[in-house]
């Protein structure tokens, strides 16, 4: 029996109340993105809110199985970010919990929305996706409401082309109106202006009342087949004109019926058989080509009896053509070329034609083989979104809204790039169609599984100090030394045996430097063959930090700031690279890279030759104050 405990439902609770919030957002998101893309073929239609509002359910209900993978990455990064940021994971850790058995309950209700998106795009989205364009297409058809600007052409009703130089917006009047009628064609137009006009809809939104005041009317007589040399035009002065134009103001739903043919309409039941169909029909048609192409392109030659004896006769196992185009004569020769081109240029347009029905199919297969893999990617990209936002959460440990939410929309990025540039790659026929939709899948789940077993096992891997300190190695940058006068001195430093001491690291020193010579070039088998530390700067390097521990207790201001000169000694950087001596041999047989590493490693001799000889004179500056300050 399933028993949740008071731990899954506090982690439970935290990551459903961030989730709820981000994926609203997300979904909000996504929704105006979708809008943006048609805002401009939807404005000033004069859309009902009913209209308006199934525009927007159909789009949301869409764009669900899209926004639950980015939500669910965010809620679970900003949820174990919290958990790290308020000791709340260490907690849990410290209670001998571990990481994956606290991710569990999220993970099992990351795999219920998985199958809720699953159920969204293979039932409920297939339906929606169709209802959304048939609606998308009647709002794209249905006629803009009526508002003529001043002091332009308005040609958004048909047949018609109307300016206006004023209007009186309170009282609906237009002043100065030129209509151009166009319904009967160019030649055939009528023009009339009128000094005052209004204009009003009808009841039935079907026609446009037009009322004009005091304007002429212009007419080309040539309509009326009259025929006329010296009256070609009629002119109408009037003082009051009415007449109605065809507008259907009204939103009637296409048929979407069109639309069947769309991959991302079906389920994947309708969509397998839509590939088989497709693929029958695709094989039948290849076939009946191939045995056109074979009955005429390549149709055996059929040889005269005389041709047949001379072949027996002669023992001829091919026949040489080259040799009989080169007997025949010039003007046989521009013929056979001539007849060659032509029927070569008939055959390639021949197949050119045909092979738009093979593409097409091919197209139309490959699009609905991605749509129906589609399905379950989006639903597996909910488990593996997670497996990467936790482990980061609990990696960085940082809540909020902050970071989260940066390295939430780059691995989204990333998601969508990959993704969709596989797949249009893969709908070209340029990849296989399976391979180019798990392509995102394939490199974000492997990227789940390390981050998951790297913060489980407390790994550094994101720690900035860990690749402060490495780049530190590979330039030779080092810290600098912070050493101040310490509040509070329980041991006052023995300054006698501490001279003593610094005797013999300058001795050490001034030994080493002289038996290494570190100036000189190193020897480059030496390098890549050793794999051990140098244990005598190991040591220098020990007795150093000794000495400096222990007058760090000085009172003494100028002791305390000579000590900061003191280098951290890099104890290996200068020897070589690994402490795997089979890397170091590969490195080394890799000569372009061999070489970079082994002047690398030459530049650290150079700054450890540096380094003692600082240490060498700041330890000789120390001893001269100690001796004639303190001692004396």
């Amino acid at each position: 029996m399933l028993r949740l405990k008071k731990l899954d439902i506090f982690v439970l609770k935290s990551f459903m109340l961030l989730f709820a919030g981000t994926f609203f957002i997300c979904l909000f998101i996504f929704m105006m993105q979708f809008l943006w893309k048609y805002v401009d073929e939807l404005v000033g239609k004069g859309l009902e809110l009913d209209i308006l509002a199934q525009f927007f359910f159909l789009s949301a209900l869409t764009l669900i199985p899209l926004s639950l993978p980015l939500a669910i990455l965010l809620a679970a990064l900003m949820t174990f970010g919290n958990f790290g940021e308020r000791y709340e994971l260490l907690s849990m850790k410290a209670a001998g919990i571990p990481l994956l058995r606290i991710m569990r309950p999220i993970a099992v209700m990351c795999l219920i929305l998985g199958l809720t998106s699953f159920y969204f795009q293979n039932v409920i989205g297939p339906k929606a996706q169709k209802q959304l364009w048939t609606l998308l297409v009647s709002m794209k058809q249905k006629s803009p409401e009526v508002d003529i600007p001043e002091k332009v052409f308005y040609s958004d009703i048909e047949g018609y082309n109307i300016y206006v130089n004023k209007k009186d917006r309170e009282m609906g009047i237009l002043k100065d109106v030129l209509i151009y009628n166009l319904s009967d064609g160019f030649e055939n137009a009528r023009i009339i202006w009128a000094e005052e006009g209004k204009l009003e809809l009808t009841a039935d939104k079907k026609h446009l009342y037009l009322h004009l005041y005091n304007g002429e009317l212009f007419e080309n007589l040539k309509s009326q087949n009259i025929d006329s040399k010296n009256v070609p035009y009629r002119r109408e002065t009037f003082i009051e004109k009415h007449s109605l134009i065809d507008f259907d103001a009204e939103f009637n739903m296409v048929d979407g019926s069109f639309l069947n043919r769309r991959s991302d309409i079906k389920n994947m039941n309708e969509l397998t058989a839509t590939i088989d169909s497709l693929t029958t029909y695709t094989d039948s048609v290849g076939r009946a080509m191939y045995n056109e192409i074979m009955a005429s392109t390549y149709k055996d030659t059929d040889l005269s009896k005389s041709d047949s004896i001379k072949i027996k006769e002669q023992n001829l196992t091919y026949i040489n053509t080259d040799s009989i185009f080169r007997s025949l004569s010039s003007d046989e020769k521009l013929k056979t070329l001539s007849s060659t081109e032509r029927r070569m240029s008939s055959i390639s347009s021949d197949w050119s034609m045909k092979s738009f029905v093979t593409q097409d199919n091919d197209k139309s297969i490959r699009s609905h083989t991605s749509d129906w893999h589609k399905k379950i990617t989006l639903s597996f990209a909910c488990v593996f979104f997670f497996f990467i936002g936790a482990p980061l959460g609990a990696i960085i440990r940082k809540g909020g809204l902050g970071m989260p939410v940066v390295i939430s929309v780059l691995m989204f990025i990333l998601y969508y790039i990959i993704d969709s540039g596989a797949t249009r790659v893969a709908k070209s026929g340029e990849m296989n169609i399976i391979l180019g939709t798990w392509m995102s899948s394939l490199v974000l789940a492997p990227l789940g599984a390390f981050l998951t077993y790297k913060s489980n096992k407390d790994s550094v891997v994101f720690n900035i100090d860990v690749y402060k300190a490495f780049f530190r190695k590979i330039f030779g940058i080092r810290q600098s030394r912070h050493i101040f006068r310490k509040e509070v001195i329980i041991f006052t430093p023995d300054y006698a045996q501490i001279c003593d001491k610094l005797d013999n690291i300058c001795r050490e020193c001034e030994d080493y430097a002289a038996t290494h010579k570190l100036l000189g070039l190193p020897n480059y088998y030496k390098i890549f063959t050793n794999h051990t530390h140098d244990d005598h700067i190991k040591e220098i390097s020990q007795q150093l930090e000794s000495v400096i521990e222990e007058l760090s207790n000085s009172k003494d201001g100028v002791i305390l700031n000579n000590m900061n000169n003191y280098p951290f000694l890099f104890i290996k950087a200068h020897k070589s690279v690994s402490d795997k001596i089979w890397l170091n041999i590969l490195l080394g047989i890799i000569v372009p890279a061999g070489i970079i590493i082994w002047l690398n490693i030459w530049k650290h001799r150079i700054i450890l030759d540096k380094d003692l000889k600082i240490i060498i004179k700041t330890s000789r500056n120390i001893q001269e104050i100690i001796r004639t300050n303190i001692l004396q």
